[in-house]
């Protein structure tokens, strides 16, 4: 079939696509953090193999979708993303990508998936997350006063000084945040069978949201190959260890569905 004649591409408010692929070998649908955007993945097309597509996932509350109101529960966000994801999931391969709060909705939208028969990714990649039997017995964040809300992101290190200095664009940020979190912090993990799908962790040496012995036990969500790797850095790894931390998800894509 030539190119004239390919299959019109799906659009939604959900996707957004840096770098279009004419016909993808694989396409990565990038989940970002609590309070980001699909902007934390603009450069990735950059370095990772050119036949490789990257979509990141743009969630209500953020960027063009500013005035859309943001999702609190896990359950009817991942309903919608599930429905806007539909018509992208075929007939390219795909994978899922998700850090922190993103890893959380990957794993739960692979369960989704499998739970209708819908096509499944050949690879999920979770970044900065402990794996889910593991439970926050701290407070929730989400319902803290502002004043040590902000102190206890501001703690985290995803968000940058001059953000959190800007009343504006803390009042605009807040909501969103919190948000985040409560959909994080009440979602509870149901036991399922593993997933028939390999997994990747990524996670930071001096991550404390993330520590490293909580990554390995993403090893019972796989009946498949289980891999982990380590960076430096503490829970936003994924920008201070850019350049390895995108060798290796080129590599795992790479291997999960070689070209030809």
């Amino acid at each position: 079939m030539s190119e004239a004649a390919a299959k019109p591409r799906p659009k939604s408010p959900w996707v957004v696509i840096p770098r279009p692929v004419i016909r993808p070998r694989l396409s990565l649908f990038c989940l970002p953090y609590a309070g980001g955007g699909a902007n934390i993945f603009q450069s990735w097309p950059t370095q990772l193999p050119p036949d490789i597509e990257v979509a990141a996932i743009q969630l209500p509350g953020r960027g063009m979708r500013f005035r859309e109101p943001v999702f609190r529960q896990i359950g009817p966000l991942c309903d919608a993303l599930e429905a806007a994801l539909e018509p992208f999931l075929s007939p390219a391969p795909f994978a899922l990508f998700g850090h922190s709060m993103g890893a959380t909705i990957a794993f739960e939208l692979c369960r989704r998936l499998r739970r209708r028969r819908g096509p499944m990714p050949v690879h999920l990649i979770v970044s900065g997350r402990g794996a889910p039997q593991f439970v926050d017995e701290g407070p929730p964040i989400y319902k803290l006063p502002e004043a040590e809300f902000i102190r206890k992101i501001s703690s985290q290190g995803g968000t940058p000084r001059e953000v959190l200095d800007n009343a504006e664009l803390m009042s605009l940020l807040l909501p969103i945040l919190r948000a985040d979190f409560e959909v994080v912090e009440t979602w509870q993990h149901t036991p399922e069978p593993p997933l028939d799908v390999p997994i990747t962790v990524l996670g930071g040496h001096q991550d404390e949201l993330a520590p490293p012995h909580e990554l390995a036990g993403w090893r019972e969500h796989t009946t498949r190959e289980f891999a982990t790797h380590l960076f430096p850095g503490g829970h936003f790894f994924l920008h201070s260890a850019a350049v390895p931390v995108l060798t290796v998800v080129a590599r795992t894509l790479t291997q999960a569905h070689p070209a030809g």
